[in-house]
């Protein structure tokens, strides 16, 4: 892993101490399908749950802000023991500013991970921006990272284990 690894954006990971997440684009790929009236569902990945669950086992914090409002999201962040949960606004800011007021840190020791124009003002702000190969272009113009792997199939355990592998309570 470390060949593609520079050390500025070591530099970078180093202080992160929670990763926040985006849903749609990231952690699932953009797809969503009628399983009922009314009930819309995603695929979620177990690797990048896995990487979520590596996370929060060595002292980082982990949530999700996100657009949607959702059953299956609201389920998926329960099942995870998610840190924070933020739902059902475009505006993400206002839940950023809120989980940095809660969990007492500065922008620079937060990695976020989103996908569209509604991303880049916390993108912008946080110490280590992450995306994924298919985000919108004007987002993976703006980020210190774009990983290798898909949205919604192991873009979020790549993230995770480069936090895990050179992040603040790195292993």
């Amino acid at each position: 892993m470390d060949n593609h690894i520079s050390n500025s954006l070591i530099d970078k990971i180093k202080p992160i101490r929670l990763l926040l997440l985006d849903v749609d684009g990231i952690l699932t790929d953009c797809r969503i399908f009628l399983s009922a009236p009314g009930e819309w569902r995603r695929h979620f990945s177990i690797r990048d749950g896995y990487g979520i669950k590596l996370l929060l086992d060595n002292s980082y914090q982990v949530g999700i802000i996100t657009a949607s409002k959702s059953a299956d999201i609201a389920e998926r962040a329960k099942v995870l023991n998610l840190t924070y949960y933020y739902e059902g606004s475009i505006d993400k800011y206002p839940a950023f500013e809120d989980i940095l007021k809660k969990s007492k840190l500065k922008p620079h020791e937060v990695a976020y991970m989103g996908d569209d124009l509604f991303d880049l003002p916390i993108l912008e702000k946080v110490g280590f921006a992450a995306t994924v190969s298919d985000a919108m272009e004007e987002v993976t113009e703006k980020v210190n990272y774009i990983a290798k792997r898909p949205a919604g199939n192991g873009a979020v355990r790549e993230v995770c284990d480069l936090i895990r592998r050179f992040g603040a309570y790195h292993e």
